[in-house]
């Protein structure tokens, strides 16, 4: 069973084209995954440089303000990146999910492979726990305001990067997915596209039943957006966003695509959420899939996230090298 695809209008999507989404086959029989031993970081990053005729992938340390600490992230360039020198490239914001790190992209999927076929940036921040989004309590942990105010300025500093709206997008899996989804409606003049696997689109809703068997998920959503009914819940509420757009708003907001595995605990959510799109008429993709909320649907379906926000962001394709 290939899951159930549709577009904006809620229409079925045609499955049997070269590019469809195939099924996700589980139990480990992914076999292109690279697994890699526990080394250092440095020589972590070596073995991705010099294996990736895929592309290179640098990792930046960034002295934050707003978190009182170093972050630091993943950057995978394109090919061409050291011989096309006057080329700006668009760039594709990708973060990490719950207990997950900026190098999780890196280490347990082959999005730098993937990415090689693009003429696109790929950059990985860190996120800790945050749930992008600044924290009512913790007055340090401003993970929504560090990824817009130092995390973008520094990769445009850095990096060749199109500094405009339509050569910018943000993906992300589980929480990454609610973030990223958040950043691009809350945010729709910095992006113009926006993506989740596996969101957890409806986090700020959950009660405490719902966390009877999540204690780390909820003692970090508590500390993050507070209180049930709180106002940095409601302002942070996925759902209530989108709910809230105005009809220019929905005009100017992002391409969302969006997928989640059918054996997924967050499906429900998800498909909530493409109802509520559909609702309000914001162009989207959502993609009802097999899998469950693991690596080998995310390495599956980064593959394509990164099709599409190509094509979303007019990023050129690149002949691999033999």
């Amino acid at each position: 069973m290939i899951g159930r695809i549709t577009d904006a209008r809620g229409d079925p999507l045609p499955t049997s084209t070269p590019d469809a989404c195939e099924p996700v086959q589980m139990n480990h029989e992914i076999k292109s995954i690279k697994r890699l031993p526990a080394i250092s970081c440095s020589f972590l990053l070596l073995v991705f440089t010099a294996t990736a005729q895929n592309a290179a992938v640098q990792t930046v340390q960034l002295q934050s303000k707003l978190v009182n600490t170093t972050l630091a992230y993943n950057v995978i360039l394109p090919l061409d990146y050291r011989t096309s020198t006057t080329t700006r490239y668009p760039v594709l914001y990708l973060l990490h999910g719950f207990a997950g790190h900026y190098s999780d992209w890196v280490t347990r999927t082959n999005v730098a492979d993937y990415a090689a076929q693009y003429r696109i940036i790929v950059v990985t921040p860190e996120g800790n726990n945050g749930w992008y989004t600044d924290s009512v309590s913790v007055s340090t942990d401003k993970y929504e305001s560090y990824v817009m105010k130092e995390l973008m300025p520094d990769v445009q500093k850095r990096f060749r990067t199109i500094e405009s709206r339509y050569g910018r997008g943000i993906a992300g899996l589980s929480m990454g997915g609610y973030g990223a989804l958040k950043f691009g409606l809350k945010s729709p003049g910095t992006f113009a596209f926006a993506a989740s696997m596996s969101g957890t689109l409806a986090i700020t809703t959950w009660t405490e039943a719902d966390f009877q068997n999540f204690k780390s998920i909820r003692d970090s959503i508590f500390s993050t957006f507070g209180p049930i009914g709180s106002e940095t819940r409601k302002t942070n509420d996925l759902f209530a966003i989108a709910q809230g757009l105005s009809a220019t708003q929905v005009s100017a907001a992002p391409y969302i695509y969006f997928d989640c595995g059918n054996e997924d605990i967050f499906v429900s959510d998800n498909i909530r959420f493409a109802a509520l799109l559909r609702e309000k008429k914001i162009a989207h993709e959502f993609r009802e899939l097999p899998g469950e909320h693991g690596w080998p649907y995310w390495d599956q379906q980064v593959r394509e996230v990164l099709k599409i926000a190509a094509l979303k962001l007019r990023a050129g394709r690149l002949s691999r090298r033999k």
